[in-house]
């Protein structure tokens, strides 16, 4: 995939660059406010290169053992606190990247720390049922406090899965069994279907792909191009789309797993579209906890073990999902992503208009923010620059940078970044 190659050549990026120093930030605008999260830190505080020398050291056992190309750098998730990620070294960075936009709420949020603590949660941590077979009494009530809390318009009926990658492919499967459903009249198999479907399907695949002629079952899109660049589409675009596939009786999927969860300013991205019909199938992952996805009533599998696997999600991740929630409406996080996206974008905007040079097509809706450099090498030495001051970024496409903050990066964290970043433009050769 695109961002296993760019985490590729960024790695090998680190290993030709640990000269760079580890430089003090002059901030030209306004100071960073403070903080206003109890559980964040001030600022960034940086104390090596990075990878540092812990790290990579770190790294090298790894390689014994599999291959470590792709590892950035060692963390230690116990001294991480809100925006701040801190390594192996002791290096404090302000995270804009979160784990590849799946932290929600922050690192160690105390609503959490404080859940994973109580008596009567352990069992649940502890003990992972095979969900499909054997849910535990609580399941259905957790269910509702969670996802079903947050169910997009028009899908009643909840899958959950392990991860964004099964969530789609089981997404797909069920398309494909409900557009061969339509075709057969919603008859079931015979028992010689049954026998020989295997056997035939041979000679079928062989026949199928020698004509050009082939039937679409679904269209699938993400509200925003993610890993291809961060590439966006009017909202009339979806709304034309949405209809092309209702003309063709094609289900109609919308992938939110990487812009689902309250980035874009509202809890799904696609809700900003404004269908008259609701999309048929959508898969979650990454900021929501656990994997999954919602359909409507048509889409629900005729016969058990049509969709399953051993796990079918985690029922610690929803009780983890059910309190994430909570701070969300608690703290108007929605509200928060849409504002601090905008001082993000505005900030951006006057970044591009100083630096032409490096930075065009800034873009986003809430913090769900991109921009591109002129190619992908000075992407990714920005982005290494960037992470020796203090902040880390991603990239995703051929030469953009992205950002993926969590939902509790404020208006005070974008100065801050913004700061940092005209200072690295300023100097950047």
């Amino acid at each position: 995939m695109a961002s296993m190659l760019l985490t590729q050549r960024l790695a090998c990026s680190f290993q030709r660059n640990y000269r760079l120093l580890v430089p003090g930030s002059r901030h030209i605008s306004q100071a960073a406010a403070k903080v206003d999260v109890e559980f964040d830190y001030d600022g960034p505080l940086m104390k090596t290169e990075v990878p540092g020398p812990r790290s990579r050291e770190l790294m090298k056992q790894l390689n014994i053992i599999q291959n470590a190309d792709a590892v950035h750098f060692f963390c230690n998730y116990e001294e991480s606190r809100g925006n701040y990620l801190v390594d192996v070294d002791g290096n404090r960075m302000l995270d804009l990247y979160s784990q590849i936009s799946s932290v929600p709420i922050g690192y160690s949020h105390p609503a959490l720390m404080k859940l994973v603590q109580q008596p009567q949660n352990v069992s649940t941590f502890i003990n992972r049922p095979a969900l499909g077979i054997l849910p535990p009494e609580n399941f259905v009530e957790k269910l509702r406090e969670s996802l079903i809390s947050v169910a997009p318009k028009g899908m009643s009926q909840l899958i959950t899965m392990a991860c964004g990658s099964c969530s789609n492919e089981n997404a797909f499967k069920t398309i494909f069994m409900w557009y061969r459903s339509k075709e057969r009249g919603q008859t079931g198999f015979s028992k010689e279907e049954l026998e020989t479907c295997m056997v035939n399907q041979v000679e079928d695949l062989i026949v199928k792909y020698r004509k050009k002629k082939k039937t679409v079952a679904g269209i699938i899109v993400e509200p925003i191009q993610s890993e291809g660049g961060d590439n966006h589409a009017s909202d009339d675009f979806f709304r034309k789309l949405r209809d092309i596939s209702r003309k063709h009786g094609c289900a109609f999927l919308v992938d939110e797993v990487q812009t689902g969860g309250g980035c874009t300013g509202k809890f799904w991205a696609h809700e900003h579209w404004g269908l008259d019909d609701p999309a048929d199938v959508m898969t979650f992952s990454k900021k929501m906890m656990t994997g999954g996805f919602f359909h409507k009533e048509e889409f629900r599998p005729n016969a058990p073990y049509r969709i399953f696997n051993t796990w079918l999600g985690d029922p610690s991740k929803n009780l983890l999902l059910a309190e994430v929630i909570n701070v969300i409406k608690r703290e108007d996080l929605l509200s928060n992503a849409a504002h601090a996206g905008k001082a993000l974008i505005t900030g951006l905007l006057d970044l591009q208009a100083r630096y032409p040079q490096f930075i065009s097509r800034v873009r986003g809706r809430g913090t769900f923010c991109s921009f591109d450099t002129p190619e992908e090498s000075i992407r990714n030495k920005l982005i290494l620059i960037a992470r020796n001051k203090g902040v880390v970024l991603g990239g995703c496409g051929d030469k953009s940078i992205r950002f993926r903050p969590t939902l509790v990066f404020r208006d005070h964290h974008a100065h801050l970044f913004l700061n940092i970043f005209s200072d690295i433009l300023a100097d950047f050769k």
